[in-house]
Protein backbone atom coordinates (compact mmCIF):
# COMPACT_ATOMS: atom_id res chain seq x y z
CA UNK A 1 0.00 0.00 0.00
CA UNK A 2 1.34 3.42 -0.98
CA UNK A 3 1.93 6.16 1.56
CA UNK A 4 2.03 9.89 0.91
CA UNK A 5 5.56 10.11 2.32
CA UNK A 6 7.01 7.92 -0.41
CA UNK A 7 6.31 10.84 -2.76
CA UNK A 8 8.09 13.42 -0.60
CA UNK A 9 10.49 14.24 -3.45
CA UNK A 10 7.73 14.65 -6.07
CA UNK A 11 5.86 17.86 -6.87
CA UNK A 12 2.68 18.71 -8.76
CA UNK A 13 2.23 21.74 -11.02
CA UNK A 14 0.20 24.51 -9.39
CA UNK A 15 -2.37 24.67 -12.20
CA UNK A 16 -3.69 21.34 -10.91
CA UNK A 17 -4.71 22.93 -7.60
CA UNK A 18 -7.40 24.81 -9.53
CA UNK A 19 -9.12 21.48 -10.24
CA UNK A 20 -9.95 21.10 -6.55
CA UNK A 21 -11.49 24.57 -6.49
CA UNK A 22 -13.39 23.89 -9.75
CA UNK A 23 -14.50 20.44 -8.58
CA UNK A 24 -16.41 22.01 -5.69
CA UNK A 25 -18.33 24.24 -8.12
CA UNK A 26 -20.45 26.84 -6.34
CA UNK A 27 -19.05 25.57 -3.04
CA UNK A 28 -15.47 26.41 -4.06
CA UNK A 29 -14.87 28.00 -0.66
CA UNK A 30 -14.83 24.43 0.74
CA UNK A 31 -12.13 23.42 -1.74
CA UNK A 32 -10.20 26.61 -0.92
CA UNK A 33 -10.34 25.78 2.79
CA UNK A 34 -9.00 22.25 2.31
CA UNK A 35 -6.09 23.48 0.19
CA UNK A 36 -5.28 26.27 2.65
CA UNK A 37 -5.55 23.93 5.66
CA UNK A 38 -3.10 21.57 3.97
CA UNK A 39 -0.65 24.42 3.32
CA UNK A 40 -1.21 24.72 -0.43
CA UNK A 41 -1.43 28.33 -1.56
CA UNK A 42 -2.13 31.51 0.42
CA UNK A 43 -5.39 33.04 1.56
CA UNK A 44 -6.57 36.18 -0.19
CA UNK A 45 -8.33 39.02 1.63
CA UNK A 46 -11.72 37.75 0.46
CA UNK A 47 -11.09 34.17 1.65
CA UNK A 48 -10.14 32.96 -1.82
CA UNK A 49 -6.98 30.98 -2.46
CA UNK A 50 -3.95 32.32 -4.29
CA UNK A 51 -1.36 30.03 -5.83
CA UNK A 52 1.08 30.14 -8.72
CA UNK A 53 -0.03 27.98 -11.66
CA UNK A 54 3.54 27.51 -12.88
CA UNK A 55 5.01 26.73 -9.44
CA UNK A 56 5.60 23.22 -8.08
CA UNK A 57 3.80 22.12 -4.88
CA UNK A 58 4.50 18.98 -2.79
CA UNK A 59 2.64 15.95 -4.13
CA UNK A 60 2.39 14.37 -0.67
CA UNK A 61 0.50 17.45 0.56
CA UNK A 62 -1.75 17.43 -2.53
CA UNK A 63 -2.55 13.75 -1.90
CA UNK A 64 -3.43 14.54 1.72
CA UNK A 65 -5.92 17.11 0.41
CA UNK A 66 -7.50 14.39 -1.77
CA UNK A 67 -7.65 12.04 1.19
CA UNK A 68 -9.43 14.69 3.21
CA UNK A 69 -11.89 15.39 0.38
CA UNK A 70 -12.73 11.68 0.31
CA UNK A 71 -13.21 11.47 4.06
CA UNK A 72 -15.29 14.64 4.36
CA UNK A 73 -17.21 14.66 1.06
CA UNK A 74 -16.87 11.17 -0.44
CA UNK A 75 -15.84 9.70 -3.75
CA UNK A 76 -18.38 11.77 -5.68
CA UNK A 77 -16.44 14.97 -4.96
CA UNK A 78 -13.11 13.31 -5.80
CA UNK A 79 -14.66 12.35 -9.15
CA UNK A 80 -15.83 15.95 -9.70
CA UNK A 81 -12.26 17.13 -9.16
CA UNK A 82 -11.06 14.53 -11.68
CA UNK A 83 -13.61 15.81 -14.20
CA UNK A 84 -12.06 19.28 -13.79
CA UNK A 85 -8.42 18.25 -14.33
CA UNK A 86 -8.38 18.39 -18.17
CA UNK A 87 -9.43 22.08 -18.02
CA UNK A 88 -6.36 23.00 -15.98
CA UNK A 89 -3.60 20.53 -16.88
CA UNK A 90 -1.10 20.71 -19.73
CA UNK A 91 -1.84 18.26 -22.57
CA UNK A 92 0.15 17.56 -25.73
CA UNK A 93 -1.21 19.02 -29.00
CA UNK A 94 -1.54 15.55 -30.55
CA UNK A 95 -4.87 14.91 -28.78
CA UNK A 96 -7.42 14.70 -31.60
CA UNK A 97 -9.76 11.73 -30.84
CA UNK A 98 -10.80 9.39 -28.04
CA UNK A 99 -7.80 7.08 -28.53
CA UNK A 100 -5.21 9.85 -28.47
CA UNK A 101 -7.08 11.50 -25.57
CA UNK A 102 -6.81 8.41 -23.36
CA UNK A 103 -3.19 7.81 -24.44
CA UNK A 104 -2.35 11.44 -23.66
CA UNK A 105 -3.51 11.21 -20.05
CA UNK A 106 -0.36 9.36 -19.01
CA UNK A 107 1.89 11.82 -20.85
CA UNK A 108 0.06 14.83 -19.37
CA UNK A 109 0.13 13.21 -15.93
CA UNK A 110 3.92 12.96 -16.06
CA UNK A 111 4.27 16.48 -17.54
CA UNK A 112 2.35 17.84 -14.54
CA UNK A 113 4.56 16.13 -11.93
CA UNK A 114 8.25 16.73 -11.25
CA UNK A 115 11.27 15.83 -9.15
CA UNK A 116 13.43 18.83 -8.19
CA UNK A 117 11.48 20.98 -10.65
CA UNK A 118 12.18 18.66 -13.60
CA UNK A 119 8.93 17.32 -15.15
CA UNK A 120 8.68 13.53 -15.28
CA UNK A 121 8.01 13.71 -19.03
CA UNK A 122 10.00 15.80 -21.49
CA UNK A 123 8.20 16.64 -24.77
CA UNK A 124 11.58 17.57 -26.26
CA UNK A 125 13.16 14.15 -25.70
CA UNK A 126 10.08 11.93 -25.27
CA UNK A 127 11.69 10.60 -22.07
CA UNK A 128 9.40 9.60 -19.20
CA UNK A 129 10.44 8.89 -15.63
CA UNK A 130 8.21 6.25 -14.04
CA UNK A 131 8.00 7.27 -10.40
CA UNK A 132 4.29 7.96 -9.83
CA UNK A 133 2.46 5.11 -11.55
CA UNK A 134 0.69 5.29 -14.89
CA UNK A 135 -2.59 5.59 -16.76
CA UNK A 136 -2.64 2.58 -19.05
CA UNK A 137 -4.04 2.38 -22.56
CA UNK A 138 -4.98 -0.83 -24.37
CA UNK A 139 -7.36 -0.65 -27.34
CA UNK A 140 -9.44 -3.79 -27.76
CA UNK A 141 -9.24 -4.95 -31.41
CA UNK A 142 -12.51 -4.74 -33.36
CA UNK A 143 -14.34 -3.04 -30.47
CA UNK A 144 -15.07 0.48 -29.35
CA UNK A 145 -13.41 -0.29 -26.05
CA UNK A 146 -10.25 0.87 -24.31
CA UNK A 147 -8.93 -0.75 -21.15
CA UNK A 148 -6.99 1.53 -18.80
CA UNK A 149 -5.01 0.01 -15.93
CA UNK A 150 -4.27 2.81 -13.47
CA UNK A 151 -1.49 2.60 -10.90
CA UNK A 152 -1.37 6.22 -9.69
CA UNK A 153 -1.43 7.27 -6.01
CA UNK A 154 -4.63 9.26 -6.60
CA UNK A 155 -8.09 8.00 -5.51
CA UNK A 156 -9.75 5.67 -8.02
CA UNK A 157 -12.84 7.92 -8.23
CA UNK A 158 -10.56 10.82 -9.20
CA UNK A 159 -9.00 8.75 -12.00
CA UNK A 160 -12.47 7.75 -13.19
CA UNK A 161 -13.31 11.45 -13.46
CA UNK A 162 -10.22 12.22 -15.57
CA UNK A 163 -10.86 9.29 -17.91
CA UNK A 164 -14.53 10.30 -18.27
CA UNK A 165 -13.73 13.94 -18.99
CA UNK A 166 -11.13 13.11 -21.64
CA UNK A 167 -13.27 10.45 -23.33
CA UNK A 168 -16.37 12.65 -23.45
CA UNK A 169 -14.40 15.55 -24.87
CA UNK A 170 -14.14 13.53 -28.10
CA UNK A 171 -17.17 11.23 -27.94
CA UNK A 172 -20.25 12.26 -25.99
CA UNK A 173 -21.56 8.65 -26.07
CA UNK A 174 -18.57 7.37 -24.11
CA UNK A 175 -18.82 5.94 -20.61
CA UNK A 176 -16.24 4.79 -18.08
CA UNK A 177 -16.73 1.77 -15.83
CA UNK A 178 -14.54 0.79 -12.90
CA UNK A 179 -14.16 -2.97 -13.43
CA UNK A 180 -15.05 -4.98 -10.29
CA UNK A 181 -12.20 -6.81 -8.63
CA UNK A 182 -8.81 -5.19 -8.05
CA UNK A 183 -9.10 -1.73 -6.51
CA UNK A 184 -6.55 0.59 -4.93
CA UNK A 185 -9.11 1.63 -2.31
CA UNK A 186 -8.95 -1.96 -1.03
CA UNK A 187 -5.16 -2.27 -1.10
CA UNK A 188 -4.58 -3.42 -4.69
CA UNK A 189 -1.77 -1.91 -6.75
CA UNK A 190 -4.15 -0.91 -9.55
CA UNK A 191 -7.68 -0.30 -10.77
CA UNK A 192 -8.98 -1.23 -14.23
CA UNK A 193 -11.41 0.93 -16.19
CA UNK A 194 -13.33 0.22 -19.37
CA UNK A 195 -13.87 3.19 -21.67
CA UNK A 196 -16.62 2.34 -24.17
CA UNK A 197 -18.54 4.32 -26.77
CA UNK A 198 -21.20 3.78 -29.44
Amino acid sequence: MQTFEQFSDVSVLGSNLQAIVDGFGTFSILGNRILLDEGLGNEGRDGSINFQKDQWYPLATFLRAFDRIGKEFGGYMQRQVGLSIPKNALFPPTVVDIDSAIQAIDVAYHMNHAINGVPLFSPATGRKTDRIGNYGYERQPGKKLIVSRCTTPYPCTFDEGILTSMAQRFDRTSSVTHVPGACRSRGSSHCIYHIAWK
